[in-house]
């Protein structure tokens, strides 16, 4: 028995073995991805023009003592690859630092914002799956006339640029409609459903119109293929040709923009939180870019970078839940 099993333990051995490897590679992957590009962003930081301790300091920088002292305190006279060691050192050890504008450790301020964006981002992530999947399959499946509407639709959504959205949004359904508030993220769930009900559209507009576009081809393409209209011709019933044979195998190309878009919300929550007035991190990034706080920039850019990386992975992981032959370690 022991020779009999031998051939059917050992693929399975290998099996795992590669699908450790691929995991472990994966990791080291993201996280050289994430060093380099944060040493690209402090690096960039560092050229940028004005000094932050005369920013700190407003219009009283006229002391050099003062700027000295204060230079010393922060380390900003050591080398930029000392200070950007200090910071990533700090970083793995879970010190974010500290802000020299806010006068207060980032990792808090990080926290106290999290929510906000982490609800913002998952409400445009369901919009655009939802209605982006919606629309592209009532697009695909429905007639020449309704086909053209929503892809003119879909055309002009993706044109308009996300701070125009917003303002049409705030005019039509806040100040006209009175529906939803214009600033703030509000308290408790459902509070904070309704105050982000806006942005949420705006952040998910552009790219809800890319999802439908994507599924609509994809659809239209699978539904052309030869085993669809064999399928058709023996007779099944068309819900059931289109779930299992067009849907099905058009998931991979729709999993993908779905995994990129929704990926990309976590970047666009720059424009939406400066445009509702939300405590979110975008509008953080935003604040501490303009004043070259070092530490809310590093970190912030970080978490949305690392954020952009995990959603890529999940796609990937999906992958192997559709269609098994993409699975690490098996071939077909």
């Amino acid at each position: 028995m022991a020779v009999v099993d031998q051939p059917l333990v050992q693929p399975m051995r290998l099996r795992g073995a590669s699908v450790v490897l691929a995991v472990l590679g994966r990791l080291g992957q993201m996280a050289l991805t994430l060093l380099v590009a944060s040493f690209l962003t402090f690096l960039f930081l560092q050229a940028a023009p004005g000094d932050p301790v005369e920013i700190m300091l407003g219009g009283k920088a006229n002391d050099p003592a003062v700027m000295r002292r204060l230079n010393e305190q922060f380390g900003f006279d050591d080398p930029v690859l000392v200070q950007y060691w200090h910071w990533l050192t700090n970083f793995l050890h879970g010190d974010m630092g500290t802000s020299f504008v806010f006068r207060d450790h980032v990792s808090g301020m990080v926290a106290s914002r999290l929510p906000t964006t982490a609800l913002l981002v998952a409400y445009g992530s369901i919009l655009v799956i939802v209605f982006g999947f919606a629309l592209g399959l009532i697009a695909a499946r429905s007639g020449r006339v309704v086909d053209t509407g929503v892809s003119v639709v879909l055309s002009v959504a993706l044109a308009t640029p996300t701070y125009v959205i917003a303002i049409v949004l705030i005019t039509v359904f806040s100040l006209y409609l009175n529906w939803f508030p214009v600033f703030g993220s509000g308290t408790g769930l459902l509070d904070r459903l309704h105050h982000l009900t806006l942005p949420a559209i705006t952040l998910a507009l552009s790219s809800c119109a890319a999802m439908a576009r994507v599924t609509r081809a994809s659809i239209k393409e699978e539904g052309r293929r030869d085993h669809v209209t064999t399928a058709v011709a023996r007779g099944l019933d068309s819900r059931t040709v289109l779930r299992r044979h067009v849907v099905r195998n058009a998931l991979l190309p729709i999993t993908t923009i779905a995994g990129i878009l929704v990926a990309a919300l976590v970047a666009g929550t720059v424009i939406v939180e400066q445009a509702f007035g939300l405590d979110g991190l975008g509008s953080l990034l935003v604040l501490a870019i303009t004043r070259k706080d070092y530490a809310v920039v590093q970190s912030v850019s970080v978490l949305v970078i690392g954020a952009f990386l995990v959603a890529n992975a999940l796609v990937d992981l999906l992958y192997g839940v559709i269609d098994p032959r993409t699975r690490g370690g098996e071939s077909r």
